[in-house]
């Protein structure tokens, strides 16, 4: 059976002690860290705080359903507004993607202290420069030596696809999990994602199948080939029972982590609403 989680990049204006109580009292039974400011920027985090944070998650009595690697706003003194995936593990630039691939390792180790089974990492985008074929095989370079480390962690490496980055739908991240041919590479499948590339959410759930490492859930307006904008299920057209359905088809008995950066001003609301509007379908 599907277990929820509830991801802290909701709580951004929260520190992550906060942010694990609040979603353990809405319900979840575990939560997603984001690997990056303010929750868990891996550059400050020396293993005593590694370790501290293990153990207040211990006591709040709530499970680590991931750790979200997927970006590094910590990295830039002045960082975009909106979520965004550089430096990236295919930057031509080999000191940058060393950065990335080391900062990588170091989610792997906070999901190893927690006893969370996966982390999540997407591709990046090509950069001016960058001729596809190049982001590829250094996408695969990087990964190699990623999933060694998680190899020795007992980690699994889900790798998120999104629309405009290299690996940007279920085609292409298929793909690459054939391609690299190791056992602790999966997908973190995101259905909002998949909607927004003009896929069917259940479809992509079931050819997928097997490859899954974790799930991120959010409701999109315009279902498939909607807007990318995450909202609370029920404020979109998404088919939650369909999405639920086929979890079950292929006996998918993992976390599904809501995914609602979009309300930092509420997060609050939008985890209660979220296990309110989820949890029929359990």
């Amino acid at each position: 059976m599907v277990t929820l989680a509830f991801s802290t990049n909701a709580y951004t204006e929260h520190s992550l002690l906060e942010a694990a109580k609040r979603i353990a009292g809405h319900g979840y039974d575990a939560v997603e860290i984001l690997g990056d400011e303010p929750h868990a920027y891996f550059p400050k985090l020396d293993p005593r705080e590694t370790d501290r944070i293990a153990t207040m998650l211990a006591d709040i009595g709530i499970a680590v359903a991931n750790i979200n690697a997927n970006t590094a706003m910590g990295y830039y003194e002045d960082a975009p507004p909106t979520p965004f995936f550089e430096p990236s593990v295919i930057r031509a630039d080999d000191s940058v993607r060393r950065w990335r691939i080391e900062y990588t390792k170091c989610a792997i180790d906070l999901a190893a202290a927690t006893a969370a089974p996966a982390i999540s990492l997407t591709s990046g985008q090509p950069v001016p420069g960058t001729q596809p074929a190049e982001a590829e095989r250094l996408l695969h370079e990087s990964l190699r030596e990623i999933l060694e480390y998680a190899d020795g962690k007992d980690v699994d490496v889900g790798i998120e696809y999104e629309p405009d980055l290299l690996v940007g739908d279920t085609d292409d991240v298929l793909e690459l999990v054939e391609a690299v041919e190791h056992d602790r590479l999966g997908i973190n499948l995101d259905v909002g994602h998949a909607a927004v590339s003009g896929e069917d959410g259940p479809t992509a759930i079931r050819r997928a199948a097997g490859h899954i490492t974790g799930v991120h859930l959010e409701d999109i307006v315009g279902g498939c080939g909607g807007t990318h904008y995450h909202r609370i299920p029920g404020e979109g057209d998404l088919d939650f029972r369909a999405i639920f359905d086929a979890f079950d088809d292929i006996g998918y008995d993992g976390y599904a982590t809501l995914e609602l950066y979009t309300y930092p001003d509420e997060p609050d609301r939008a985890a209660w609403e979220s296990y309110e509007a989820l949890a029929r379908y359990l």
